[in-house]
């Protein structure tokens, strides 16, 4: 794990209501002071971090007075209204203090179902990390419903790595890692120190109750796991009170509990993209183009293509055909149809010329391509 840990560059650090909130009391400000300092110093060693963090809810309660969490959907969503403003501030202004920008991101569960939606979100999260801002990214509690939320911030924050494609998820939470039983209840208790993500034995160990101010527990934290793991993330589930815990982990302490995915990076996002999304449309390319895709791992340009077939959306999968007509690779095309026929034989610099905008300089990038 030490070695590993070390070598990770693009990080998802998911904070929890606890931590953020000290148990309720309002934000802790100097908590995620010390947070904003260690992603600051992650960054300067030239990572990439994107936060998710739960808060909104609880610091409006806070600032409402409210008590008990409100089982009412509206009043849920006025209290992350109200919580939403001095979460994000006190997240941009410790990572200011730092020369560190950082940026909301609000997302909701139709974000990442609809696939144009799920590009647009990838792209401007992967923009704001090629420009060093540190995005803060939570659930728009403000809008989402019971039918589209995603039900924690541990999921979200899963989907969130799987979305960038991060190499490590850490979730700092109040428990030091997983026990084979609940250390509340069980005092002997042992902590886990590594295990493999996705193994069902690890369900029966995780207890599924929240704490007062969240809807996880460690059963969403395991679950979570599982879920970076189909994009080749590892996961870490450590105490947030540790002094220093980003900065120890990234120097190669073993702390908490290590997730490591059962296959890696390439082969996990290889296989979601072979196995998990239906075709929609066909692309032929010249040889020339077949070559670079097949043999030299590059992106397919507009250059190369000779035809489209089919109608399908920006972000959807087609297939990839040489000029005999086999299929030798699919992948998530970035333009639609209509646009993508309009493109055929286009070079890259005149796409924005041709159809009046640019999302991408491919038509389908390398690392959303997969070869047959």
């Amino acid at each position: 794990m030490r070695e590993q840990v070390r070598g990770y560059q693009r990080w998802v650090v998911k904070i929890g209501s606890a931590m953020v909130t000290g148990d309720g009391r309002g934000l802790d400000r100097e908590a995620i002071a010390a947070w904003a300092r260690q992603l600051a110093e992650l960054r300067a060693e030239g990572r990439e971090i994107v936060i998710v963090t739960s808060g909104a809810v609880a610091e409006g309660m806070a600032r409402l007075g409210w008590e008990e969490r409100p089982d009412s959907l509206p009043k849920l969503q006025a209290a992350a209204a109200v919580g939403q403003m001095g979460l994000v501030e006190a997240y941009a202004e410790g990572l200011a203090r730092h020369g560190t920008h950082s940026a909301q991101i609000l997302l909701t569960h139709d974000d990442l179902v609809d696939r144009s939606r799920y590009l647009n979100a990838r792209s401007t999260l992967r923009t704001l990390l090629g420009l060093g801002v540190v995005p803060v990214v939570n659930e728009n509690d403000t809008v989402a419903t019971d039918e589209i939320r995603f039900g924690d911030n541990d999921t979200l924050a899963a989907l969130v790595a799987n979305l960038v494609e991060a190499d490590m998820l850490v979730i700092l939470t109040d428990q030091a890692g997983l026990f084979d039983a609940d250390p509340r209840k069980d005092p002997d208790a042992r902590l886990l120190h590594e295990v493999t993500a996705g193994d069902p034995s690890l369900e029966a160990m995780a207890s599924p109750e929240g704490g007062r101010l969240g809807r996880g527990g460690m059963y969403t934290k395991v679950m979570a796991a599982a879920r970076a793991a189909r994009s080749g993330a590892a996961t870490v589930v450590a105490a947030g009170s540790e002094a220093d815990v980003l900065c120890r982990l990234a120097a190669g302490e073993s702390l908490g509990t290590h997730f490591r995915p059962a296959t890696n990076r390439l082969a996990a996002r290889k296989q979601w993209l072979a196995g998990q999304l239906r075709v929609r449309g066909r692309l032929q390319v010249d040889a020339g183009a077949a070559r670079a895709v097949a043999e030299q791992g590059r992106s397919l340009l507009p250059v190369g293509a000779t035809a489209v077939t089919g109608n399908f959306s920006r972000g959807e999968l087609v297939s990839i055909v040489g000029p005999d007509g086999r299929e030798f690779a699919r992948g998530l095309v970035n333009y639609p149809s209509d646009d993508a026929e309009r493109l055929i034989g286009c070079a890259s610099a005149d796409i924005a010329d041709v159809v009046g905008y640019r999302e991408e300089n491919e038509l389908v990038h390398r690392d959303n391509l997969v070869l047959l």
